[in-house]
């Protein structure tokens, strides 16, 4: 039994006419004829009498009628749900992004975005770098804001930047005082750095700043959220080396200060790129894209070298 056989019969059912049936369903009255006799062989029971000039629902007829109108209800309701989520997914652009790219990137970019575009949806998720190649993978996002490498098969990556480190001290710490610090100055002070299972990426650019320097970190402690950090640094725990855009984070009697030298450690704990699935076409990712291509208009690093970067 198909749903183009109920068509017709519901057709016939309400019309117990095959001539006008026929005219709206846009078939002839003939062919009409052969898809009910059909479905009458394939349910093994007659479900219309009929003459010359009279047509007429049998008993069975007059249960698959009730049956068949739910049926394809049922079908028609679906249709337009799916119809009414693909359209929500054609507008709608859904964004992963690690806690730098969150708070020190997206906001003046989605606001742009924003603008140009407000028929667009923008939805965000923040998470971590591996949860976002997941939902890529398994549809659930249409673009990600990762740290490389990216190796899995059918997911692309594009280079972005590298993070740059500041130092967040207490404002009346007697380093405050400089405008730029020489990482060589912090080889003594306590050091409060972020958790190295829980931010591993960021963990491994502190010690490369150090190791760049030829220096040892001085860690007092470890704390897994930038906020925790800054509000350690604030009760005289120690200092924390953060990325950039946690300067953003204002807390009384903390002030945030430059590197020298090491202030951009170049290597894959520190950089920022784009991933998104290879076999997945969507125009509001494609547009978002072409956005940040003009706020970072540099040559991008293919998969590749940035993975082994």
């Amino acid at each position: 039994m198909e749903l183009r056989h109920l068509r017709y019969f519901v057709a016939v059912a309400e019309d117990l006419h095959f001539g006008h049936a026929a005219q709206r369903m846009n078939i002839l009255p003939s062919t009409l004829g052969r898809q009910i006799k059909m479905l009458e062989e394939d349910l093994g029971t007659r479900l219309l009498t009929r003459s010359t000039r009279h047509v007429a629902l049998t008993p069975a007829g007059v249960a698959l009628r009730r049956d068949a109108r739910s049926i394809l209800e049922q079908v028609a309701a679906a249709e337009l749900r799916l119809r009414r989520l693909s359209k929500a997914q054609d507008t709608a652009l859904r964004i992963g992004a690690i806690d730098s790219a969150a708070v020190g990137l997206l906001p003046s970019l989605l606001g742009e975005f924003k603008e140009s575009h407000p028929e667009i949806e923008t939805r965000l998720v923040e998470c971590t770098s591996a949860q976002q190649l997941q939902l890529l993978l398994s549809g659930r996002l249409d673009l990600a804001f990762v740290r490389p490498p990216v190796r899995e098969s059918g997911l692309e990556y594009e280079f972005l930047m590298y993070e740059t480190l500041v130092i967040a001290l207490p404002s009346d710490h007697p380093l405050a005082a400089k405008d730029e610090i020489d990482i060589h100055d912090l080889a003594p002070a306590p050091l409060i750095v972020p958790a190295r299972q829980a931010r591993p990426h960021s963990y491994k650019a502190i010690m490369r700043a150090f190791q760049a320097a030829g220096e040892e970190a001085r860690i007092v402690l470890e704390a897994a959220e930038k906020q925790t950090m800054i509000s350690l640094v604030a009760a005289g725990i120690g200092l924390a080396l953060v990325p950039n855009w946690a300067a953003k984070l204002q807390v009384p009697g903390v002030v945030y200060r430059s590197l020298r030298l090491g202030s951009c450690v170049e290597g894959p704990e520190s950089a920022l790129g784009l991933a998104w699935s290879e076999d997945v076409r969507s125009e509001p990712r494609e547009m978002f894209v072409d956005l940040i291509h003009t706020r970072f208009a540099r040559p991008s690093t293919s998969r590749t070298e940035a993975s082994a970067s």
